[in-house]
C-alpha cells in the first residue's frame, strides 16, 4: 500500500513539474520575442527616418533577417500589404500570429497598426 501511495506522489510531481517547466517556457520565449520586437522596431524607425524606403519593403528586409515568430509577422504584413493597407495587414499579420506574447503585448501592437495608417 506505500509503495502504490509513493508512486502515485512522485508521479503527480513528475507531472507537476512537468507542467511548470512548459508554462516557464512560455514566459522565456516571451522575454526573446519582445526582444527581438523592440530590434526589429528600432531597424524600423532607423529606415524609415534615413532611407525613406517603403514600408512593406522595408518589413521584407526584417523577415529576412531571422525565422522566428516575430519575422514572420513582419513576412505576411509584407503578403498583406500587397491588397490591404499597412495599418490592417499589419493588423491582421498580428491577430495571425502564433507567439507567446500576451494580451496587453498584442494590445499594443495594435496600437502601432494606427501609426502605419
Amino acid at each position: 500500500m506505500i509503495y502504490i501511495k509513493s508512486l502515485l506522489l512522485l508521479l503527480i510531481l513528475i507531472s507537476l513539474s512537468l507542467i511548470g517547466i512548459t508554462i516557464s517556457k512560455k514566459y522565456v520565449n516571451r522575454v526573446s520575442e519582445l526582444k527581438e520586437l523592440k530590434n526589429s522596431l528600432e531597424i524600423f524607425k532607423t529606415k524609415i527616418k534615413f532611407t525613406g524606403e517603403p514600408i512593406p519593403d522595408i518589413f521584407e528586409e526584417i523577415s529576412n533577417q531571422s525565422n522566428s515568430c516575430i519575422s514572420n509577422i513582419f513576412k505576411k504584413s509584407t503578403i498583406y500589404m500587397k491588397t490591404e493597407t499597412a495599418g490592417s495587414a499589419w493588423k491582421k499579420a498580428i491577430s495571425n500570429s502564433n507567439t507567446s506574447l500576451v494580451k496587453e503585448d498584442l494590445d499594443v501592437l495594435y496600437n502601432f497598426s494606427k501609426l502605419l495608417r
